[in-house]
């Protein structure tokens, strides 16, 4: 690598990846995590298994359909991906040394990076997992000094044995369980009596360490930072969509994010980014670096503030992140991730850049919506929407308005964004994820119900599917496809 003088200022932050001549991929199954980052660095582009967009962007290259085992993870699909001759033919044509960034990767993914004579720009998979597992959560934020909900760590035997671990940690009869590993949705249980633990004993019993919560009435909020070299840069507090049945048919399930500039109290913002300063700290210290998402509980009543769970990685909250109007006005968190792999020396105030991002004047307001399949049902799409800008009548009609791949492009209320997932042709079974609805404005309300024009927009990209029932045994054939794409 050629040497570079360090780095002083976002200016020059700017100005080096503006002329940034390796090539650097984003590889999932889409590119909507990082969707826009191809703007900010020149050689940015994504390697995406589902074409959101007809072959429109020009950053975006879908390798053509081959036989593969089912999936049953991103990684799957990244492995897939990189075994692709399209895949391999496209990266040897554009030369250089080639980076990859990825949503999710394991092993194999770093051995099939190594033989493309690729780097990854994360910290090794190894110590991801270890991080991402909620039970190493708890015992990094107590470090760490970040309280999480009153719990106790324990593998479960049985009903009884719940009960006096929950006894014992002083946490009440009214529980909830998360398991180390996993999507909140699937792997969050709630437990009053011994009938709810039936449910989701095969899920808890024998699977090593159990998260046991005592359970409280709160509001899940999201914040995503990047541990750094000079420090741990903090973006903006964000309020969560969580659980409403008109987008996921998971209780407790993640389905959108806000963000605004007054999202709850300012001392429940400003604590929020202690925390994850403290968070990201405490990361560097295990050894991890770069992006990561930590997830908040907010008591309703007391408004005191619990850590949730560690994302390390770029998550589904992180288009938020990187479109708000203070990453427009100084450079978007994944740079700095891409920044701090690059090798580049630099040295940005970050106390100064941290205060910045917490003033309210530079956080526009935005939201977005996950739309997942909600019915108990498996069928064919004979009708997709598609991926650009949808509008609103003043009655409430959805139509489709213009192709577009900037989000930014929205330019009022009534216009929204929306990125599909499944197309044509595609099976829709419940839980699939339909796609992804950007608008300015709130998506809730300040009580946390959804707004009307909330509604409005999911009942009117819902109503733009069409599908046709399927006869015959066609739930093995799609089983595998029970896992986020986002």
């Amino acid at each position: 690598m050629t040497a570079h003088k360090k780095l002083k200022n976002i200016s020059e932050v700017r100005r080096f990846f503006h002329r940034h001549e390796e090539p650097i991929y984003f590889i999932s199954a889409t590119n909507f995590n990082l969707l826009g980052l191809d703007e900010w660095a020149k050689n940015f582009s994504f390697i995406s298994y589902i074409d959101c967009y007809d072959g429109q962007h020009p950053n975006v290259f879908c390798p053509s359909e081959q036989p593969h085992a089912e999936f049953e993870s991103i990684e799957d699909i990244n492995n897939y991906l990189l075994q692709h001759k399209e895949v391999i033919d496209h990266i040897a044509q554009r030369g250089g040394e080639p980076k990859f960034i990825f949503l999710m990767f394991d092993e194999q993914t770093e051995a099939l990076s190594k033989e493309l004579g690729a780097k990854i720009w994360f910290p090794p998979a190894e110590l991801r997992s270890r991080l991402d597992n909620k039970i190493e959560t708890v015992r990094i934020g107590n470090k760490a000094g970040v309280p999480s909900v009153p719990n106790a760590l324990s593998q479960i035997n049985d009903y009884k044995h719940l009960t006096e671990v929950a006894a014992k940690a002083k946490l009440g009869d009214d529980l909830v369980l998360q398991s180390a590993y996993g999507d909140s949705g699937h792997t969050t249980f709630f437990i009053k009596c011994e009938a709810d633990f039936a449910k989701h004993a095969d899920e808890i019993i024998g699977h090593g360490e159990i998260k046991v919560m005592k359970r409280i009435n709160c509001r899940g909020a999201a914040i995503e930072a990047c541990a750094t070299k000079s420090g741990t840069i903090v973006g903006p507090l964000m309020t969560e969509l969580v659980g409403f049945g008109e987008l996921t048919p998971y209780r407790g399930g993640w389905c959108g994010n806000e963000i605004f500039a007054n999202a709850f109290s300012a001392r429940v913002r400003a604590k929020a980014r202690d925390y994850t300063f403290a968070f990201g700290e405490q990361l560097r210290k295990e050894g991890y670096r770069g992006y990561f998402e930590l997830d908040f509980l907010i008591d309703i009543k007391t408004r005191e503030i619990f850590l949730g769970e560690l994302n390390p990685r770029i998550t589904g909250a992180s288009s938020m992140t990187n479109h708000a109007a203070f990453a427009h006005a100084d450079a978007p968190l994944a740079l700095f991730h891409l920044l701090e792999f690059s090798g580049v020396p630099f040295n940005v105030d970050i106390p100064e850049l941290n205060a910045r991002w917490a003033d309210p004047q530079n956080i526009d307001s935005w939201c977005q919506m996950v739309i997942k399949h909600t019915d108990d049902s498996i069928d064919r799409i004979t009708r997709a929407p598609e991926t650009g800008i949808w509008r609103m009548d003043d009655d409430g009609k959805v139509t489709f308005s213009r192709f577009d791949y900037h989000r930014r492009a929205v330019r009022n209320e009534n216009e929204a964004f929306f990125l599909r997932i499944l197309k044509t042709g595609d099976y829709r079974y419940e839980g699939a994820d339909l796609g992804i609805l950007v608008t300015r404005g709130r998506a809730m309300t300040d009580g946390f119900a959804l707004t009307e024009r909330s509604r409005k927009w999911i009942d009117g990209i819902r109503g733009q599917y069409l599908a046709e029932p399927l006869t015959g045994p066609v739930k093995e054939e799609i089983a595998a496809h029970d896992f986020k794409f986002l």
